[in-house]
């Protein structure tokens, strides 16, 4: 074991996320080997919270450690980089992920009927209508861009049937969404960030308008989608602020499509450069889709990290953390860890045990929507390899420059 960190891994630096993906596994394999975690410094932005610098956990155990100890390694103020300013909660009000107990626990407790198994066993009806109205399209019009004709269009068409947003307002929640996306990446320059960061709030804020107007109309007039269940919720005497349900219905668009989207987007890839594992889950679908899932969110990690910020002083892995200080989860990087997972750089839809952090680690803010992301990916799937068996990848996806989000911007497809 040794202590020294190459000078060109840089996790706080831009030009290592520009690196390609085989390089920066490397870098992270590298990291795992140190005896303890280490320190990045960031470069200040001015407006913005970030600049403190923070440690990197890279070790599958490490990332769990932090994960199941939310008294320690709190979401809050903010569980993203860079953390945004103090103004900004109180205009927009606060995320769920950026809450400890017994905030989160409050707001967890009235927005998980929208995930119960009865919830989710009502939805795939209208699932497999919209896979099968997205693979027409593709039939009809011809391949092109895997991320706009299908990656794209199916976890955002759910959310908004979930919540019962009108036909003519969908349009402008796709692209509300493309822009908070396009904020999660890495920024450059101070100008850029800046004229992001705005474009972002006002994206946000389009978005909340939209949900607290049918929120009130639901309350008025109560419907079977989502917004009616939540402005009507009673949990324990409890219900949603208006801010609170705007807030929420952000979370649900940008974390619910990114990590299905960014999966399917990568699974079509993943499932063309490796023909055997093609050929095993298409010999029989209901076996081995479970699996391939789960190896395709391992594999891809659809959300690179989230940060932490600790309470207190706490001793991890021999690393004396004291209050105020950050940490960075690095989900990615623990999915490769090769103490947990044997030759982590194969891609196996077979792999038992695979448990991987792809959404999030365990602990109180495991992802909320896992399973209806699972749903979405195996409904799509289905549709697609059903109909178009000889469906492959071509070339090389686009990828989002960012240190948060595995985005796939665009990846060519034929069948």
């Amino acid at each position: 074991m040794t202590t020294a960190v190459a000078p060109s891994i840089d996790l706080a630096d831009l030009a290592f996320w520009r690196r390609p993906p085989g390089e920066r596994h490397e870098a992270f394999a590298r990291l795992r080997q140190l005896e303890h975690p280490v320190f990045f410094e960031e470069r200040r932005i001015p407006l913005l919270r970030s600049g403190k610098g923070f440690y990197a956990l890279v070790r599958h155990a490490d990332v769990t450690e932090a994960s199941r100890n939310a008294k320690v390694f709190s979401s809050e103020p903010a569980v993203t980089s860079p953390e945004p300013p103090g103004w900004v909660k109180h205009v927009f009000g606060e995320s769920m992920v950026n809450m400890d107990d017994p905030r989160h626990a409050r707001l967890r407790r009235i927005v998980s009927r929208a995930f119960s198994p009865r919830m989710l066993g009502d939805l795939q009806g209208g699932i497999e209508r919209a896979a099968a109205r997205i693979v027409d399209d593709v039939v009809a019009h011809g391949p092109g861009d895997f991320v706009s004709q299908v990656a794209a269009r199916l976890p955002i068409h759910v959310i908004c049937d979930m919540m019962g947003i009108p036909d003519e307002a969908r349009a402008k929640v796709h692209e509300h969404v493309d822009v908070s996306t396009a904020y999660t990446g890495v920024r450059p320059s101070l100008v850029r960030s800046v004229r992001m960061a705005g474009q972002n709030m006002l994206a946000l804020l389009a978005l909340q308008r939209l949900v607290i107007r049918l929120g009130r109309e639901r309350a008025e007039d109560p419907r079977k989608d989502l917004v009616s269940a939540l402005v009507t919720a009673n949990v324990d005497g409890e219900r949603l602020s208006w801010r609170e349900l705007g807030s929420f219905f952000a979370l649900l668009l940008v974390a619910g499509n990114e990590t299905a989207r960014n999966t399917m987007a990568h699974g079509v890839k993943l499932l063309t450069d490796n023909p055997a594992q093609r050929e095993l889950l298409l010999s029989d679908f209901d076996a081995h889709i479970g699996g391939a899932i789960e190896e395709m969110v391992r594999y891809v990690s659809p959300i690179m990290q989230f940060r932490r910020t600790v309470t207190q002083d706490y001793d991890l892995r021999g690393l004396h953390l004291r209050p105020g200080d950050k940490v960075v989860l690095f989900y990615g990087a623990a999915n490769r860890d090769e103490t947990v997972f044997d030759e982590p750089d194969r891609f196996d839809i077979t792999r038992k045990p695979n448990p991987h952090v792809g959404f999030g680690g365990p602990g109180p803010h495991f992802c909320l929507g896992a399973n209806l992301a699972r749903q979405e990916i195996r409904t799509m799937f289905r549709e697609l390899y059903t109909r178009l068996p000889g469906l492959r990848a071509e070339g090389e996806p686009e990828l989002l420059l960012s240190n948060f989000d595995n985005s796939v911007r665009s990846q060519r497809f034929a069948f």
